[in-house]
């Protein structure tokens, strides 16, 4: 049986290019703690999230989010701070994602190495197929509007935000990169700044190839959350892929369309994940990329995003839209603290706007 590529590689790229990012925590090269550092404060809260209420597959409305207070929060209770919302990848939640980073020591440490202070916001978007994609779904809920829309209005109630997008950043790494790139494109008006770490999910990436039609077939026998815990990483990253680019709400019990049915290829669901590729719909946000202060992306020598994370920024320079790109020594997940500590928090200090009494 033939079959287009993209309805193996849409999955795969979820994470391309790292072998050891599975379900298990990723090993990743830690930055040595810097001299003085001084502490910030995380807290563990839960967020509502009416854009994610009545979804099909049961994801909770409440969602957990890790909020990193600066240093000088506490002290100085007249002072506002710009923040930077955060988007972990595929397979992981929000927590266990800054244990890949390092946080908060790879945060304390970028502002004792002069960063300017800010509050830093992880949301978790983890779902029975461990992935939303921060996509619009009604299966899996509208993560999107999630981060741009419901969570910024929650910490600009309960934090000493500056409420401006200005003073607001966005950043992700892999799944997170991808969702930096479609939010960031959609929605300019809540965002000063992005900066892409690895972002998966780039391209389209249609094209003939061999199709595993026992693969498919487990894809196809999966019935509940419980049958898809079972599957390999691979072919259950594609039902986060289905559930949040091909729903179908007529569709029990997953409500969601896969790219065979009965055996048979259904291109119709492919040209469905095709069109929530950056690669295929940025040209449609030129202006909105335009309005960013800064725009950033990175990616390792050693990760194989890194070729369509060079197509985007070929496609921005080609639009003349300012942006910069790195391809720096490391794997998809090894060095990525260090990007934190040395590149991520720096950017934002740089580019966001803050509160002019710092």
């Amino acid at each position: 049986m033939k079959f287009a590529t993209s309805a193996r590689l849409a999955a795969a790229l979820l994470l391309a290019g790292t072998a050891s990012a599975g379900f298990a925590q990723a090993t990743t090269n830690v930055p040595a703690p810097v001299a003085g550092a001084q502490a910030v404060t995380v807290q563990h809260i839960k967020v509502h999230a009416p854009t994610i209420e009545g979804n099909l597959e049961g994801e909770s409305a409440d969602r957990d989010v890790l909020v990193m207070l600066p240093p000088s929060y506490a002290k100085e209770p007249k002072r506002r701070y710009p923040v930077v919302y955060a988007l972990h990848g595929y397979s992981i939640g929000a927590e266990q994602w800054t244990k890949e980073i390092h946080v908060p020591q790879t945060i304390e440490g970028a502002f004792a190495k002069g960063a300017h202070e800010m509050i830093v916001v992880f949301p978790d978007g983890k779902t029975i197929h461990n992935g939303s994609m921060y996509s619009s779904s009604v299966t899996t809920g509208d993560f999107e509007t999630f981060i741009a829309r419901d969570l910024i209005h929650y910490i600009d109630a309960h934090y000493r935000t500056i409420p401006n997008r200005l003073s607001r950043g966005l950043a992700g790494h892999s799944m997170g990169g991808y969702g930096t790139a479609r939010i960031g494109m959609k929605h300019p008006d809540m965002f000063g700044a992005i900066y892409m770490m690895s972002p998966c999910c780039m391209s389209a990436r249609m094209g003939g190839g061999p199709m595993d039609a026992q693969a498919m077939a487990a894809l196809e026998a999966v019935k509940s959350p419980a049958d898809s815990a079972k599957l390999p990483f691979g072919l259950r990253a594609q039902l986060a892929t289905a559930a949040a680019w091909s729903p179908d709400p007529k569709n029990p019990p997953l409500y969601l369309d896969l790219p065979t049915k009965n055996g048979v290829a259904q291109p119709d669901v492919l040209a469905r994940w095709a069109a929530n590729a950056p690669l295929a719909f940025v040209d449609q946000y030129i202006g909105n990329l335009r309005q960013y202060k800064a725009i950033a992306i990175d990616v390792g020598d050693q990760d194989g995003l890194k070729v369509d994370a060079g197509k985007l920024h070929d496609i921005l320079d080609g639009y003349g839209v300012a942006n910069s790109f790195e391809i720096y020594p490391g794997t998809h997940v090894s060095n990525v603290a260090f990007r934190v500590q040395d590149h991520v928090i720096p950017f934002f200090s740089e580019h966001l706007v803050f509160d002019k009494k710092r």
